[in-house]
């Protein structure tokens, strides 16, 4: 029986990424002062829509939810990855905490995007009166936010994959303060409300797929699914061409968290089990599953696993 206990990182924003040796302190603070920055200002932002009944404020603070969500992720997961104990009762650490908090991210963000297209259809027909200025002071603040949380994330984002997507999302999100900028001087200028409206529609439209998204992802790897990068009929098949082997079975393939995968496997062997393990090892390691477990078994022990229900 052999293990390999180094993890892998084979794509996505990771815990594991962020929990690297050389990961640094120096990530922390750009990630705590980003962190404060879009807060604030995703509270003034949909505060100041409900008061003056800005649909596109309204969606925008929904968009900069997912800032949230990415910046509040990378941080938690850095430093529980970093100071959290690992025990017997919690063999894997606290790398699923980003898991838990993406389902509930998803959660807010389709029940914002939900509401603001609710709201839309509602005010079809009623040219709604919205104040320009008001818009365009926030959505200025907002730009203004975002470009400074960009140049702070910006060092790292080429060598963290956590905050390069972080850094992604607000530079998604500098481009629907610019569209409720716009929605501002067109009511300002013109008294048309609809302006508002239509930039609300754009942004909810925008959030509402990346919220299933994110949800489905997280759901894929609370239910253990294989990760879908991972093709399991090949793995199984290059795994019983080696030479050494002569039966494959209860191959098993799952997340940890996003970009963290472990992988088991039994297999049969008549020959050196060394050899049999140290191929099957490559194998995995070939497909960035460098933490597999291999356990390599004689023939005919094979029943012994048939009478399991799963």
């Amino acid at each position: 029986m052999g293990a390999d206990h180094e993890h892998g990182h084979s794509h996505g924003p990771t815990a594991a990424d962020l929990a690297r040796p050389d990961a640094g302190h120096r990530r922390i603070w750009p990630l705590a002062v980003s962190l404060g920055l879009i807060g604030t200002f995703f509270v003034v932002e949909l505060v100041t829509g409900l008061l003056f009944g800005s649909l596109a404020l309204v969606a925008d603070a929904g968009h900069m939810a997912t800032d949230l969500v990415a910046l509040t992720m990378g941080l938690v997961a850095l430093l529980l990855a970093r100071h959290g104990r690992v025990t017997d009762g919690r063999s894997f650490g606290w790398y699923r905490a980003e898991v838990f908090t993406a389902v509930l991210n998803a959660v807010l963000l389709l029940g914002v995007g939900v509401y603001v297209l609710y709201e839309a259809v509602v005010r079809l027909g009623t040219n709604p009166e919205v104040p320009g200025g008001p818009m365009i002071v926030v959505a200025l603040l907002g730009l203004a936010a975002n470009v400074i949380v960009m140049y702070l994330l910006r060092a790292d984002s080429g060598t963290s994959l956590a905050i390069r997507g972080a850094y992604l999302e607000v530079l998604a999100d500098a481009v629907g303060s610019v569209g409720v900028l716009i929605a501002g001087v067109v009511a300002m200028t013109t008294g048309w409300g609809y302006a508002d409206l239509i930039v609300a529609v754009f942004i909810a439209l925008w959030v509402v797929p990346r919220a299933v998204k994110l949800a489905l992802d997280a759901l894929k790897i609370l239910n253990q699914q294989a990760p879908s990068h991972v093709d399991l009929d090949e793995l199984r098949a290059d795994l019983a061409a080696l030479p050494e082997v002569q039966d494959v079975h209860d191959l098993h393939v799952w997340s940890v968290t996003t970009g963290m995968d472990v992988a088991t496997v039994h297999l049969s062997s008549t020959g050196d089990h060394c050899a049999a393990l140290t191929a099957a090892q490559r194998v995995f390691a070939e497909r960035g599953l460098e933490h597999a477990t291999v356990q390599v078994e004689r023939p005919g022990d094979r029943s012994q696993c048939e009478s399991l229900t799963w």
